[in-house]
């Protein structure tokens, strides 16, 4: 059994509501396979967002064609190749007209070099980080896994905006409690693990208020993160241990791993999102099923329209 073939409830309450706060213009840089172009005319029926495509225009409507997918009611940005296209959707961006950016078929690098230009770009004082939504069978609740695509070996630093926009997220999806477990092989600080000084500092910077909206636990292993049954045998008296909704990876590879692991091997669809510019970004990838790429245009959607309703602000 396949995750497209599981049923995943939360993210189809998820699409729901997106759904009822969409649409949102979406800038689609490059989108010249059939796999970019189905997915935005799939999100567009049913009301989730207004694709605006940005590439070469032969490409993009030869793509079309031989995918038999009409694309004749979309606008569209005429560009030379990838990174025109990059750099033209983040105008489109930074002028108002898109509200969330979303890739293609350009590589990632290509989409995130127009995205952190100096001077072009979408930056904001917040570090970007990605962030998977994952509606893991069985659970009660979903989960955020945080940072698995952007951040390859974060320090201290770049873990605070992290964390944090990971839990201003969580409170866009409506968690009732955010529980953040900052994960790390063991549940004991260890000079010889820098992965657990980083936790033990960042449950400081929450006890001061560096970090604000969520409980924050850790070092946790994996298993005393999300198993009650395993925090109890450690005798870890945490309102995070056993309970976490978040989980911080200490670094790309680890998160990486772990939500592929979720996906592949427990049936679990992961929607993606990258936080921290002045807008969402999409980054999809030709292995998503079209369920996932419209729950990562959902979260998209919902990220944006509480941007511009005033709900924590993501860096924005």
């Amino acid at each position: 059994m396949t995750a497209s073939s599981v049923p995943h409830p939360y993210f189809d309450r998820l699409i729901d509501l997106a759904r009822a706060a969409g649409p949102v213009s979406v800038a689609l840089a490059h989108p010249c396979d059939r796999h970019a172009l189905e997915a935005a005319l799939h999100a567009a029926r049913l009301g989730l967002i207004s694709p605006i495509l940005v590439g070469p225009r032969a490409r993009i409507e030869r793509a079309a064609a031989e995918a038999d997918l009409d694309i004749s009611a979309l606008p569209l940005h005429d560009t030379e190749h990838s990174h025109a296209s990059a750099r033209r959707a983040v105008e489109l961006v930074r002028d108002g007209t898109a509200a969330i950016l979303m890739k293609g078929s350009l590589h990632t690098d290509e989409l995130m070099g127009a995205v952190v230009a100096t001077d072009t770009g979408l930056r904001t004082a917040r570090r970007l980080s990605h962030c998977f939504v994952m509606d893991v069978p069985d659970r009660e609740e979903p989960l955020i896994i945080t940072d698995a695509a952007v951040n390859i070996i974060p320090t201290l630093s770049d873990k605070v905006d992290i964390v944090q926009n990971a839990i201003d997220l969580a409170h866009i999806l409506k968690f009732p409690e955010v529980r953040v477990a900052i994960l790390a092989a063991v549940e004991t600080v260890s000079a010889k693990m820098p992965s657990t000084i980083d936790a033990a500092a960042l449950c400081k910077m929450a006890d001061r208020g560096q970090i604000t909206g969520a409980l924050l636990d850790g070092p946790l292993a994996m298993d005393n993160a999300i198993d009650p049954e395993a925090a109890a045998i450690k005798d870890l008296v945490s309102p995070v241990a056993g309970r976490a909704n978040i989980l911080v990876a200490p670094d790309l590879e680890a998160g990486n791993m772990l939500a592929k692991s979720l996906s592949f091997m427990a049936n679990a669809a992961a929607a993606g999102i990258v936080l921290g510019a002045r807008v969402p970004l999409v980054l999809t990838s030709r292995a998503d099923s079209l369920a996932a790429r419209l729950a990562s245009c959902a979260v998209a959607v919902l990220v944006a329209q509480s941007r511009l309703s005033g709900v924590r602000s993501l860096g924005l």
